[in-house]
């Protein structure tokens, strides 16, 4: 990947950021700088994704065929950048990055010319149906059961962890196709309608108090054959296939943004005292030793990127990429806590909204200012969200063994 811009990378890089300061408004940057999950509300989601719809820049590494933009490498690295230091909200990546993918390399044509466009378009909202109670890790030994009826399944079983289910229309979903062959080969891919007789969906807070996971209930659904994702019984190949780009995001550019924001924070205040916590040299060696860990795991993206320009899959290596991301984002909650100081003990969810109280605004149904800056608010939830960081898409010791076999050679 050649690291040096053009001047057309300069004029993009301009334009980008044109349209961010055109575009994001001031309720969108807040929901960028204050949600506490890793992706955004869905109301806030759908309306940046029709935004980016309309501008054409919501899939930019999809085929130009099915919507792409045609970008580069070093585009798309700068669109993810400014993005993230614009304070952009997070986009749900169930549809555009894992679905579409997956259907781009996997689904029939059928399937490719009636979901991608409604993808796009935003007429359908998905969820992720792969962990079970039992099987989270050790996926394989999912239990939920498809009886073959000809030219239909009927599935029955439970999910968990499903974030957004609550809001979505559709469900990419694993089901055990057959019992009697090793565990990966009875497992098959489809694609379900979440709006039909059987599926039930029941909320899981989180420490937060947020609901962001679900738990969904499937008893007799019907799934037509032609919703399947490549072959009956092979739906781990395309399981595994998708997960490398769940796990193969782009960490860096965000965690920059997050650290800058700590370190502004902590340039100004230090709880109440008189001396910056910045100009501590033990706060100071933690933030410079945070960003010698980004700037690593900058180049191994920049490395696993030009892969994927080349038209490969981010491979096994993109375990390298989920291990060290969320690893870090943890680490930088962490730092974030101890900026914070005291000002991170109120428990006050109702500034996390795009919709509440704004600082400064006059005070609104009886609601008063955030206690502290608004910039620690959701210091204790971020780190309280992100200790599943390291969990989902395969917990980190997972990756681990991943990398040691595949990588490795191990």
């Amino acid at each position: 990947m050649d690291l040096a811009l053009t001047k057309e990378h300069d004029a993009f890089r301009d334009e980008v950021r044109t349209f961010l300061d055109d575009n994001l408004d001031e309720d969108l940057k807040r929901a960028g700088r204050l949600g506490t999950s890793v992706y955004a509300d869905y109301d806030v989601t759908m309306r940046w994704h029709k935004i980016l719809n309309r501008k054409g820049w919501l899939v930019p590494a999809w085929p130009v065929e099915h919507g792409g933009t045609g970008w580069d490498l070093m585009r798309q690295y700068i669109w993810a950048s400014e993005t993230s230091k614009a304070g952009a909200p997070s986009l749900s990546p169930m549809g555009v990055g894992m679905i579409g993918p997956a259907l781009i390399g996997y689904g029939t044509k059928e399937q490719k010319d009636y979901y991608l466009p409604r993808i796009r378009e935003g007429e359908d909202f998905w969820c992720q149906g792969y962990s079970e109670p039992g099987s989270g890790s050790d996926l394989a030994s999912l239990q939920m059961k498809a009886e073959d009826k000809g030219d239909h399944f009927v599935c029955s079983g439970a999910k968990i962890w499903t974030t957004h289910a609550n809001y979505a229309n559709r469900i990419f979903c694993l089901v055990r196709t057959d019992g009697s062959s090793k565990p990966q080969e009875g497992i098959t891919f489809v694609l379900m309608d979440m709006d039909q007789p059987g599926v039930t969906v029941d909320p899981l807070l989180m420490l937060t108090g947020e609901h962001i996971q679900n738990q969904i209930f499937f008893e007799n659904v019907k799934v037509p054959k032609e919703n399947v994702v490549g072959e009956v019984g092979k739906g781990w190949t395309v399981a595994k296939y998708l997960l490398q780009f769940e796990r193969g995001n782009a960490y860096a550019p965000g965690l920059y943004s997050r650290l800058e924001r700590i370190r502004a924070g902590a340039a100004e205040e230090n709880a109440g005292t008189c001396t910056p916590l910045i100009d501590e040299p033990g706060f100071a060696t933690k933030l410079a030793e945070a960003e010698v860990e980004i700037a690593t795991l900058e180049f191994t993206e920049h490395r696993i990127l030009s892969a994927l320009a080349a038209g490969d899959p981010p491979g096994a290596e993109s375990s390298m990429l989920k291990t060290r991301g969320t690893e870090v984002s943890q680490r930088l909650t962490e730092i974030a806590i101890e900026a914070a100081a005291f000002y991170g003990l109120p428990f006050q969810p109702q500034y996390t909204s795009p919709g509440g109280p704004v600082p400064g605004a006059p005070v609104r149904d009886g609601n008063l200012p955030p206690v502290g800056p608004e910039r620690w608010v959701t210091a204790v939830p971020k780190y309280l969200n992100d200790r599943a960081g390291s969990i989902y898409a395969g917990s980190n010791e997972i990756q681990r063994n991943i990398m040691a076999k595949a990588v490795l050679g191990l």
